[in-house]
């Protein structure tokens, strides 16, 4: 074993130990000795104990750790230790900027396990609440959280969207006449897009190369055929697939729906596409209904698009209002005033819903009872204020262990509305996970599962759920699902809106608002509600003032 992966190993020990609060004395002097062996002119593997205590800055104790890591790849203290810690702990260990002691803060005070929930953390300003914590570092962290996932080759769609659109006005600046056009994972409004993919009309597929090679738009450039590969200083991939111009909406086609999409539309075309002049005329030779492109997953919609009967699918000017939004009451950076002047003012709508977090989520500010009748009577002062605007009473209720939520009755029947949310326990088994759920739902008080796994994408996966089963008991029990518009959470996940809304479901696009800015958050949550299918009939926030009031009543009766 050479030196650098012991002094590494040594290191992570005394890392651990500082986490756990172990002896400061013992500390030091791991940490000392993994410093001493990284720096050694020589390798320590070979020498005997003995030879090893001789060792400057190693002493007994520390040379029997090193004895015992070469002959059985490990340390039982280091085992022990791993025991004890999250495996997302762990890493975020590996952060640059925090050590253990902030690590520990994290942890243990804030609640939080890996790097997903940190990084989700920051963008919800919460690490400026900690000990030792300010917005500098708060930023430093965010900015290297970044850079890990970025060295990983993926990207979610709301991180690469300024990219992307700029890259594709540099190209059509540079190739002014030329067809470009988004396909691939990022036309489809996928929510992780691994690769950029641009179609390119252009006369001649050589010079474009040259072109590209020579304006510095792209990094890293290579040919392979027609796709010109390069990538943008973040690391996103890119791929330039290149066809003359009458060859560009056939390319265009094959280039954005998925594999079994392609296969599936052209196995209905009996002649061939004979360069098409639009992708609308590759759909009409396949006997089928022009499909936008976020519909272009597998087969989903073939049928609905070969019987005319695909949904006309929502936009952002559909949402007539917001819900599911946190205030300076919990963890939010706004007060209840201030967001609703943004909504009214700013945004138009016609209503804001606040579930700010209930009393089980201390590291959030939970609302005491006292605190939730406090609020509700702000909110009825500014509801007599606010004029053309209504703001509903509304909590974001955990889901404990055993399904209940975490207020008595008498308090549930005070808000308009409630979403009920899991946020602790998230390691149960499918079985029991989906049990806690289902029996959240059945509460009579429950109006919108909130975001139903609890994932938060790249980073953190979902609790495992039987996922009809829970859609199911939301349809028996009349509870509206979420689509989290947050950009690193999208749940309910667009694979099974469908399902959801043939049981009769409906679903809200939430922003999980912390702030005014979060409120845009729903322009991603409408892409993917785009992608699994979603009409403004079925949604929730689509409804008016008028008829929403009507939906909360009934449900509360």
């Amino acid at each position: 074993m050479e030196n650098k992966p012991i002094a590494r190993t040594l290191r992570l020990l005394s890392q651990l130990m500082e986490l756990h609060e172990v002896n400061p004395f013992k500390i030091k002097s791991v940490a000392n000795a993994a410093f001493k062996v990284d720096k050694l002119p020589f390798p320590v593997a070979g020498k005997t104990l003995a030879e090893l205590e001789k060792i400057e800055g190693i002493g007994k104790s520390t040379a029997a750790k090193i004895i015992e890591l070469m002959e059985t790849g490990t340390m039982v203290d280091l085992q022990d230790l791993l025991k004890t810690t999250p495996e997302g702990v762990v890493e975020m260990m590996g952060i640059k900027g925090i050590g253990p002691k902030k690590v520990a803060i994290i942890w243990k005070d804030l609640g939080i396990e890996n790097t997903g929930e940190l990084y989700y953390a920051c963008n919800e300003n919460r690490l400026i609440e900690a000990k030792g914590f300010g917005l500098k570092t708060q930023e430093e962290i965010r900015k290297a959280i970044e850079f890990r996932m970025a060295s990983n080759g993926k990207f979610l769609y709301a991180q690469i969207t300024q990219e992307a659109n700029d890259l594709l006005e540099q190209i059509k600046t540079v190739f002014v006449g030329g067809l470009v056009e988004f396909a691939g994972e990022y036309r489809r409004l996928c929510e992780i897009i691994s690769e950029l993919v641009i179609v390119l009309g252009s006369r001649d597929q050589q010079l474009a190369f040259n072109t590209f090679c020579n304006s510095g738009i792209l990094q890293n450039i290579t040919q392979n055929d027609n796709h010109i590969n390069g990538e943008l200083p973040n690391g996103l991939l890119v791929d330039i697939v290149c066809v003359e111009k009458r060859y560009f909406y056939e390319e265009l086609f094959r280039q954005t729906g998925s594999d079994g999409h392609v296969k599936a539309v052209l196995d209905r075309v009996n002649d061939e596409l004979d360069q098409p002049t639009s992708e609308e005329l590759v759909y009409m030779k396949a006997g089928l209904e022009f499909m936008n492109p976020e519909l272009r997953e597998g087969d989903i919609f073939i049928e609905k698009a070969a019987n005319n009967n695909l949904p006309t699918l929502i936009s952002y000017n559909d949402l007539k209002g917001t819900l599911h939004n946190h205030s300076t009451w919990s963890d939010g950076i706004h007060t209840v005033e201030q967001m609703a002047l943004y909504c009214r003012d700013t945004l138009k709508l016609e209503y804001l819903g606040m579930c700010d977090h209930s009393k089980s989520a201390f590291y959030a500010k939970g609302l005491s009872i006292e605190r939730v009748l406090q609020q509700q009577e702000e909110i009825d002062h500014l509801n007599k204020k606010l004029e053309g605007f209504k703001i509903f009473k509304g909590i974001e209720s955990d889901i404990l262990n055993d399904g209940s939520l975490d207020y008595p009755d008498e308090i549930l029947k005070k808000f308009d509305f409630i979403v009920a949310s899991v946020h602790s326990n998230l390691k149960m088994d499918e079985e029991k996970a989906t049990a806690r759920i289902i029996k959240a739902i059945e509460n009579p008080y429950t109006t919108i599962l909130g975001h139903p796994t609890g994932r938060l994408l790249l980073s953190r996966k979902g609790y495992p759920i039987n996922y009809k089963k829970v859609i199911d008991a939301c349809a028996t029990n009349n509870v509206v699902i979420e689509i989290n518009a947050n950009p690193f959470r999208l749940d309910l996940d667009w694979r099974w809106h469908q399902y959801a809304l043939e049981k009769g479901v409906m679903l809200s696009i939430n922003p999980d608002a912390h702030r005014n800015e979060g409120f845009l958050d729903m322009h991603f949550g409408i892409l993917v509600a785009r992608k699994g299918g979603l009409a403004k009939e079925q949604c929730l926030n689509a409804l008016s003032l008028p008829e929403i009031t009507t939906f909360f009543e009934k449900k509360r009766g």
